[in-house]
């Protein structure tokens, strides 16, 4: 299966439009009818109705392979480009907010670093696909348990720092008082659904066996500040690593007591880092990068 008759398929069912697909391959409406027609006939299937333009059941099918597929073929062309190219004086770094802690930020060269913060779903392609030379990702996890990562390509991870994590509620809230907290008792309290800020609600229900965590409001952004300030206005609860819950105005922060999680950081990589990328997880994961 030619990889770039499936990305021109890839394409066109996204859009919903072969015109629209032209556009923004750069190819005439032409070429891309002519790809789309060179793949059916490879395959054997009609993959897409003409009018409306949208995949058939077979072209459902080929789409649930054609994203790790060309993910996997992105990954292999930015590692062995990775391989052959001198090391690079910058670094990207893919990160989600709430990985940022003070170790991590102690390890940073003091200039030429771009900082990328993406979902954590994102990051592991980011790498393996070049568009970052290294990945921070967290989440809720035992100690010492590793985070699940999508399988995306053959990445190596280290274990960066485990922290304990934290509550926190508005001032005024009836539990703002309590020297701890479980998780279980906070199960059908008003949440905000923050999965790329906060820990998600998914973390919480996992970690707790189960359990409502209903999302009174959802923020569907990045920025700590504003979900900090919508727990201090009372619009939800969130869950963060304690180091970035404490000292935040108008709201209190209260140690989770059970069950035995913590926030978990890891650092992400493909092949062996060269440059200003060796020196920062020279600096996160010392000895460890050799063994």
């Amino acid at each position: 299966m030619d990889p770039h008759l499936l990305r021109t398929y890839v394409t066109v069912a996204r859009l919903a439009s072969f015109s629209e697909a032209a556009r923004e391959l750069g190819y005439t409406q032409s070429a891309v009818s002519q790809h789309i027609a060179a793949l059916e006939q490879d395959l054997g299937a009609p993959l897409l109705t003409r009018r409306p333009v949208a995949p058939t059941a077979a072209g459902e099918r080929l789409l649930e392979h054609a994203g790790p597929l060309l993910l996997r073929l992105d990954a292999a062309r930015a590692d062995v480009v990775r391989m052959a190219a001198a090391p690079a004086h910058g670094l990207t770094l893919a990160t989600t907010p709430t990985a940022l802690g003070p170790r991590v930020l102690g390890a940073l060269p003091p200039a030429g670093v771009t900082l990328r913060v993406l979902t954590r779903d994102e990051i592991p392609a980011a790498v393996a696909t070049g568009t970052a030379d290294l990945g921070l990702v967290d989440g809720l996890a035992a100690p010492s348990d590793p985070l699940r990562l999508p399988d995306v390509a053959p990445l190596t991870t280290h274990g960066v720092v485990e922290e304990p994590v934290a509550v926190l509620l508005p001032a005024g809230h009836p539990l703002a008082g309590r020297s701890g907290l479980r998780l279980g008792d906070l199960a059908d309290a008003r949440w905000i659904d923050a999965p790329d800020a906060a820990l998600p609600l998914a973390h919480l229900r996992a970690a707790n066996g189960g359990g409502a965590f209903r999302t009174a409001l959802r923020y569907e952004g990045t920025d700590l500040r504003t979900l900090t300030a919508l727990t201090a206005a009372g619009h939800g609860l969130a869950l963060l690593p304690r180091s970035t819950a404490t000292g935040v105005p108008g709201t209190v922060t209260v140690p989770l007591t059970a069950p035995r999680v913590v926030h978990r950081t890891e650092l992400v990589h493909g092949g062996t880092p060269g440059g200003a990328a060796a020196e920062v997880v020279r600096g996160l994961v010392g000895e460890r990068l050799g063994s």
